[in-house]
């Protein structure tokens, strides 16, 4: 019995003695290794740590005694060792051909004890058992990692193309039977339907959209009851807005068609962008405008006077490198018609009728007088503040039963529909022979009553003057005035006189 207690007495003692030179990091040697999980194309830290209160007095003196080595153990018992990265204590490092560019020590975090490995980009047979080696002074510390790696693949590859079939594939390095491939997307789980359809932990989008852009989530479920998942941005490389939009302008009016793409093409490293635009006319496409550019994502089509011959469909084709993706764009061409064509006379009955040329069955029309002719000041006002009245009126058609002063002036047709305002048209409306008058005032008539009566004393002063030049010019009377002044009155007391006498002889 002596002999075996006293062996077993050596191995407990010798256990603490190397505890004693072995400080904590990721994994220590005889515990349980860490395992880090990494999407391939995206960045791994292994993990490695040495703390303070182990090192003691020492810590002061890292990094310049200490040397690391990170060894790929293999992600099989059958590959060797090899060899990642090398610190020497002198500084010098050194690093496998393989892996070069792809791993590196921050040497900010050595100083602090941080002897972590940074893998970017991961790859798929980056997997396997790593093991770091730490050499301070004459103790040696060990970190031991597993990196898992968890790939997402692309059929067609990127850029993904809006409308084109699409394949999501998802799988681990991971040696347990696959048993679940779960999808999901912006936290949602998708279901299998028409456009998705899940197949042996692959994804299938039939006519991918704009709006299955964004965060996926592919999680893994194994026999041994590991539960993996990986975060996946999937662009979509399209249009931005809606699928088939309509651009509504006024006759007359300028008009630029939207074609922009959801992504810049250089994101892809894509520097070769064409866009050509073409007009859907009579059943024939007819071209309008081409430009190359690859420093931009918009390629507008701007028109500068549209009219009824503009309006239709037009198709926006970029070819981005061998990839061509297009979308069609309508123009719908506003116009007002009026019921009578030619002078409009005032008091006559007219209709304004407001067309679209492209409509597609959601628009509603409201008509609006934005000004009126500049009559009475009272009268502009009120009309102004009715807003019940013909101030404003809603559908195609504007009836006016009776054009008056008031309806002169602009009259605009807007078009509305669920997302709000889409366009307008003015129609100026002028009415043939209109005159701007105002009611008469006080003063006015005093002013004509004093002319009318100073004209007439002078028309009777002209009439006597010419009266008494024509008396002046006769011979044969030139006393005849004052004789007949002085008999009249003479005659007038004889007959007085014969009055009394007669009354008296009748007393």
């Amino acid at each position: 019995m002596r002999p075996v207690f006293l062996l077993l007495f050596l191995t407990f003692t010798l256990l603490v003695f190397n505890a004693g030179h072995i400080l904590p990091g990721a994994a220590e040697v005889g515990s349980r290794k860490q395992k880090v999980w990494a999407r391939a194309g995206s960045s791994a830290m292994l993990p490695c740590y040495l703390s303070h209160r182990k090192m003691g007095k020492s810590w002061k003196q890292l990094p310049d005694k200490t040397s690391v080595l990170w060894k790929r153990l293999g992600g099989s018992t059958h590959q060797e060792p090899l060899v990642v990265l090398e610190v020497e204590d002198s500084g010098l490092r050194k690093t496998a051909l393989p892996m070069r560019p792809r791993v590196s020590l921050q040497d900010s975090a050595l100083r602090n004890g941080n002897f972590s490995l940074r893998i970017s980009p991961v790859r798929s047979e980056d997997a396997g058992l790593y093991e770091a080696r730490v050499v301070h002074n004459t103790k040696v510390h060990c970190c031991r990692v597993e990196l898992g790696v968890i790939t997402v693949t692309l059929s067609p590859p990127s850029p993904v193309v809006a409308n084109e079939p699409l394949l999501l594939q998802c799988n681990s390095s991971h040696r347990a039977s696959l048993v679940e491939t779960c999808w999901f997307h912006n936290g949602r789980l998708v279901p299998t339907s028409r456009t998705f359809c899940s197949s042996h932990g692959a994804l299938s989008i039939l006519r991918p959209a704009m709006s299955d852009a964004g965060s996926w989530r592919c999680q893994l479920r194994y026999s041994d009851n590991e539960i993996i998942s990986v975060m996946y941005n999937l662009q979509i490389l399209g249009f931005e807005g809606s699928a088939n939009p309509v651009v509504y302008a006024a006759a007359g009016s300028a008009a630029d068609l939207p074609c922009t793409l959801s992504y810049l093409p250089s994101a892809f490293g894509i520097n070769v962008v064409t866009a050509h635009w073409s007009h859907l006319a009579g059943g024939h496409l007819q071209d309008r405008d081409t430009s190359h550019n690859s420093s931009s994502r918009s390629f507008p089509l701007h028109l500068p006077a549209v009219g009824l011959g503009d309006a239709g469909q037009y198709r926006c084709a970029v070819s981005v490198g061998s990839r061509m993706i297009s979308r069609d764009v309508t123009l719908a061409v506003v116009t007002v018609t009026p019921s009578i064509q030619g002078p409009i006379s005032e008091g006559s009955h007219l209709l304004l009728i407001c067309s679209l040329t492209h409509p597609q069955g959601h628009e509603r029309f409201q008509w609006k007088q934005l000004d009126s002719a500049p009559t009475n000041s009272k009268l502009a006002r009120a009309t102004s503040r009715n807003l019940g009245g013909r101030r404003f009126q809603m559908g195609p058609t504007l009836e006016i039963p009776h054009v008056s002063q008031k309806d002169t002036g602009t009259w605009e047709c807007s078009v509305y529909g669920p997302e709000g305002r889409l366009g307008a048209v003015e129609y100026g409306l002028q009415i043939t022979g209109a005159q701007v008058s105002s009611p008469p005032t006080i003063f006015s008539g005093q002013v004509t009553f004093g002319l009318t009566l100073t004209f007439f004393l002078l028309l009777t002063v002209c009439v006597m003057a010419l009266a008494l030049q024509k008396r002046a010019r006769s011979p044969a009377f030139p006393a005849l005035d004052g004789m007949v002044a002085i008999a009249v009155p003479r005659k007038k007391e004889v007959e007085e006189n014969q009055k009394e006498k007669i009354q008296q002889t009748e007393c």
